[in-house]
Parts: structure tokens; C-alpha cells; sequence
């Protein structure tokens, strides 16, 4: 990475959330630095706040303390710059596949032809252009997800904020999506930032994994992730499960993560 300024940079971050009778610390002195085009994995205990990290990055949150930066210049709500794909696909059922996709753009007011085209092109290279008139009752689960990534990515997004995106999946669904969705995100050139709860998801897409202390949230430790035949490229996620890195990784991040019985 050529670029010195960070593409997504949270400094020193605190969120507290105030209701009459308590004040709960979600995070305390979290600092990130993303590079353009990296793929950073945020792992941690439920509770933690990996979500309320995205919410931030994405203007839907203002930190309690602390500075948010997006290409250098302070997050002062939602933007295009970043596309957020939530757990659930939350795709309208009364819209067509291609209407659904396009929703994003007719939103924030796009040119129709150049956003249908976009979404077309879309759609047939995630392996749906035979299902662009349907609806979402007629797909599988992981058809439509990706779906939901098509209708995120439609308005060409610098930054894509995914939490836990195949958590509602079967375990072959989510192995056979992750795949292709790392090689779709690594293709576009996007800046990604990954929550999960699957270290072996985070340590297969990820160039870095963010491991998470307990409420409040703080960084633990991160692991810059490499496998040594990447000189011929890097692995597919399917492909990196076998490889013995992949098992380091996968055993000090699970020796890392505070939920243990008896800690």
C-alpha cells in the first residue's frame, strides 16, 4: 500500500450508552487503522461492541470520545463511501431480485440506465442473471445474500462494513459464499471490514484479524495473516482451511478470546 492516509482510521475511541438508571461503557480506547483495499476481520465475545464499531464507521453512531476518519476527514454521518450488509439479506419481497439491487441508487438519486446496467452486470457476475426477475421467496438462503452483496455493492461503495453477513447460513452455504465473495470484494479493489464470530471465517478472508477484549471493547491483539505459498497467491478461503498456518492462527486467536469457562 502506497497511500499514507488511512482509508478508515478510529482514534482512541469511547462509546457509553445512557439510559435514567445506568451508564454501560460499550468501548474504551479502541484505535484502528485500515489501508485501501485491506480486508480487516474484527473478532471478539457477543457484547463486546465489533457491531458498534461498524455503526461508527458508518455515521449511524457518534463516539462518546474520540476521533472517526474516513479517507482523513471526520465521519459526521451516513455517506456512499461506505455500504453496509447486515446478518439478514433484508431484501424486499414484494420487489423483484433487480429492484431490490437497485434500491440503493434510486435512493441517493443516481442515473436510472448507468444504475440498471451496474446492477445487471452485477447480478449475472454473482452468478444471478437467470434470477434477476424473481423473487426473493424463490432463491435459496445463499442466493440470496448474494443478493444483498449486489444490492451493497450497486452504488460502488470505496468501503464495505459486513456483520456477521453468513451467520444465518447452513455450514456449506457459508464455506462455499465466503469463497466467493473473497474473490468478488479482492476483484473490486474494496476496503473491507469484516465482524464475526468465526475465527476460522475471519482468518480465511481477512489480510488482518482484530481480536476483541470483553465489554468494554479494547483492542487484545491483532495477527497480520499470511501463508507462506502467497508468492503464488494468496489462497482461496476454502483452499486456506487446509493449509497448517491456518491452525496457528485459529489456536492463538482461540486462546485469545475471553469465553472460556471459567474465565
Amino acid at each position: 500500500m502506497t497511500d499514507t492516509v488511512p482509508k478508515v482510521e478510529l482514534r482512541n475511541i469511547d462509546l457509553r450508552y445512557f439510559n435514567l438508571d445506568v451508564e454501560t461503557e460499550a468501548v474504551c480506547g479502541f484505535s484502528l487503522a485500515v489501508s485501501p483495499g485491506e480486508f480487516v476481520a474484527i473478532v471478539g465475545q457477543s457484547g463486546c461492541g465489533k457491531s458498534t464499531l461498524l455503526s461508527l464507521i458508518a455515521g449511524i453512531l457518534e463516539p462518546t470520545a474520540g476521533d472517526v476518519l474516513v479517507n482523513g476527514l471526520p465521519v459526521t454521518g451516513p455517506s456512499p463511501i461506505c455500504g453496509y450488509m447486515l446478518q439478514q439479506d433484508y431484501l424486499f419481497e414484494w420487489r423483484s431480485i433487480l429492484d431490490n439491487v437497485l434500491l440503493g441508487p434510486e435512493i441517493q438519486g443516481h442515473d436510472r440506465v448507468a444504475a440498471r446496467d451496474r446492477a445487471k452486470n452485477l447480478l449475472r457476475g454473482y452468478g444471478l442473471g437467470e434470477f434477476m426477475d424473481h423473487f426473493p421467496h424463490q432463491l435459496s438462503g445463499g442466493m440470496r445474500q448474494r443478493a444483498a452483496l449486489a444490492r451493497t455493492l450497486c452504488t460502488d461503495p470505496e468501503i464495505l462494513l459486513l456483520d456477521e453477513p453468513f451467520s444465518a447460513l447452513d455450514f456449506q452455504t457459508r464455506l462455499a459464499l465466503s469463497d466467493e465473495v473473497s474473490d468478488i470484494l479482492r476483484r473490486e479493489g474494496k476496503t473491507v471490514i469484516l465482524v464475526t464470530h468465526d475465527i476460522s471465517e475471519a482468518v480465511c478472508m481477512a489480510d488482518r484479524v482484530i481480536v476483541m477484549t470483553k465489554r468494554p471493547g479494547r483492542v487484545k491483539a491483532v495477527h497480520d495473516i499470511t501463508f507462506h505459498s502467497e508468492r503464488l497467491g494468496r489462497p482461496r478461503p476454502f483452499e486456506a482451511r487446509s493449509r497448517p498456518e491456518f491452525q496457528n492462527y485459529f489456536d492463538q486467536i482461540w486462546g485469545e478470546l475471553e469465553i472460556h469457562v471459567g474465565k
